[in-house]
């Protein structure tokens, strides 16, 4: 195209962008002087710099898909998201809210962070995950990268707990990942992914297991398999009274990513009612909002739990191995089960 027909065919611009994101270096090579796509970008133009190199087709606020494939043109055709910003396009919800883009380059790019683009040199690229238009770290990268730039405990086992629970990630592969990197920021999480691998899997149960050991009750069996009288696998819940068979289950519609996985956490409860265990469930939120209630309801379902003759059930410790990628007391007591029981498995 000649210089100065572009103008006439703004249709070309457009095709040679993603979704409006468009390098300067395109432009140009439409046949667009430097001085047009300075004043273009001006005060009063139709268009904006988002960062060097890199121009926005419209003069409003950028989406988060645009601000991603800005960084992706800044950083050059071999990088890619991590953190917060890959998790977010994986369909991370924790991390939705950061506006902060972690950008991996090769050590032979010399980019520097620029406005909300922090720009990471690395010798260990990944190989990237495809998402539409992105190019993106893999998730045990992406959930190391984010962990190790956490400060709070909480919230860093919080966002590995997610990967874990949406089974993007298994603790060997967040421990091999984090042994791998780079020692900067990995106190956090090191001591996260400990804990996690000692089988407290969650926020949720963490503080499900100090709130039962602040009460009378009496002490509660974890990590154990219920098994039917004839050897059946029943589940494996975040609490076990042995004494009364009482199972005692934590519930959270986010831990359920689909009506099929939801579904199955019925069932599964459903089986132990059968088999007379009294079932007891509590909800992350009500753990952290109403403590005495919880406590409250774990005596109530006790004593209805000894008013009746103790069915034939049993508990069991280290009777399988665990599924691979889903860690012991997720979602409600999955995780293990003998192999003759994995076609009914649940969470």
């Amino acid at each position: 195209m000649r210089r100065g027909m572009w103008a006439d065919d703004l249709s070309a611009i457009t095709a040679i962008s993603r979704d409006a994101v468009v390098r300067t270096a395109e432009l140009e090579r439409l046949g667009i002087a430097k001085g047009t796509i300075s004043a273009r970008c001006g005060e009063r133009g139709p268009w904006q710099r988002i960062l060097p190199g890199v121009v926005l087709l419209h003069d409003g606020p950028p989406t988060t898909l645009q601000r991603n494939l800005a960084a992706l043109e800044y950083g050059g055709p071999d990088s890619m998201l991590s953190g917060h910003a890959a998790l977010t396009a994986l369909g991370y919800s924790r991390s939705a809210s950061r506006n902060d883009v972690l950008l991996l380059v090769p050590p032979v790019c010399h980019r520097r962070d620029w406005a909300y683009v922090k720009v990471e040199r690395t010798w260990r690229m990944p190989t990237p995950v495809r998402r539409g238009l992105l190019r993106l770290a893999p998730p045990e990268r992406s959930l190391l990268d984010a962990a190790r730039r956490t400060l709070l405990p909480d919230r860093c086992r919080a966002l590995l707990a997610d990967g874990i629970q949406r089974g993007d990630v298994t603790v060997d592969d967040l421990a091999r990942e984090l042994a791998s990197g780079s020692h900067r920021g990995s106190h956090v999480p090191r001591a996260v992914l400990r804990e996690l691998s000692e089988d407290a899997h969650s926020v949720a149960e963490v503080h499900a297991r100090m709130l039962y050991g602040s009460s009378d009750l009496p002490p509660l069996q974890q990590g154990v398999d219920v098994l039917s009288a004839t050897g059946q696998w029943l589940a494996r819940p975040e609490g076990w009274l042995d004494d009364v068979a009482l199972a005692w289950e934590l519930d959270s519609p986010r831990y359920h990513f689909s009506p099929e996985l939801h579904e199955a956490t019925i069932i599964r409860r459903a089986r132990m009612q059968r088999e007379g265990i009294v079932v007891v469930s509590h909800s992350p939120e009500q753990i952290s909002a109403a403590p005495a209630t919880v406590l409250a309801d774990l005596r109530a379902a006790r004593s209805l739990a000894a008013s009746r003759p103790r069915p034939s059930v049993f508990a069991v410790t280290g009777h399988t191995q665990r599924s691979p990628g889903l860690p012991a007391g997720f979602g409600g007591g999955d995780g293990a089960e003998p192999m003759s029981q994995q076609s009914n498995r649940t969470v």
